[in-house]
């Protein structure tokens, strides 16, 4: 009975998926947040702790968490991993020299049990600065064709215009409904 109720609800939207933005700090997770909200750039500061907004688009019904990534707060990103349904990485396409932390944060959280059902989607971000990696280039760096045990997609994007946002987002709301 849970089961069809659960399934019922989904239909109407009222299902919430819970979602956390982490990546490094300066990479653009809080305006990814706040194009998600208002579709506008919002001048921000460093995150301390964390932002969460709720995002309803086409029928879903999203909690964003948008982490800090500061080196002194990465030890408390596994705090939000409860109850994730999707990890969205957020890299700096222009960050050459922190691609290696990125990979092993990400590695790191990917072992976490309370991640074991989560999707993962990579945002290629600031795709828009001269010089920036490609997100083939990114996915290569990063080794994501080595992960098997999670749904994955990379997406190249650009935060400021909000280009490549609501595909990364498409992809998210087709495998959340094909569970």
């Amino acid at each position: 009975m849970g089961y069809l109720m659960s399934r019922l609800l989904g239909l109407f939207g009222t299902t919430e998926r819970k979602v956390i933005i982490v990546g490094l700090d300066n990479a653009g997770k809080t305006t990814i947040l706040y194009q998600f909200v208002m579709n506008e750039v919002v001048h921000t500061s460093p995150t301390i702790g964390s932002n969460v907004e709720e995002i309803k688009w086409k029928n879903m019904h999203f909690v964003m968490w948008d982490i800090g990534g500061q080196e002194s707060l990465r030890s408390t990103w596994a705090t939000y991993y409860a109850n994730t349904e999707c990890l969205i990485l957020v890299v700096d396409s222009t960050d050459r020299e922190r691609l290696s932390v990125c990979k092993d944060e990400l590695f790191s959280m990917l072992h976490q049990e309370d991640l074991s059902k989560a999707l993962l989607l990579v945002f290629a971000n600031k795709q828009d600065v001269k010089g920036s990696m490609s997100a083939a280039e990114i996915s290569q760096q990063l080794n994501l064709t080595s992960i098997k045990d999670h749904s994955w997609h990379i997406q190249a994007c650009c935060a400021l215009s909000g280009e490549g946002l609501y595909q990364g987002l498409e992809w998210v709301m087709q495998q959340l409904k094909n569970r």
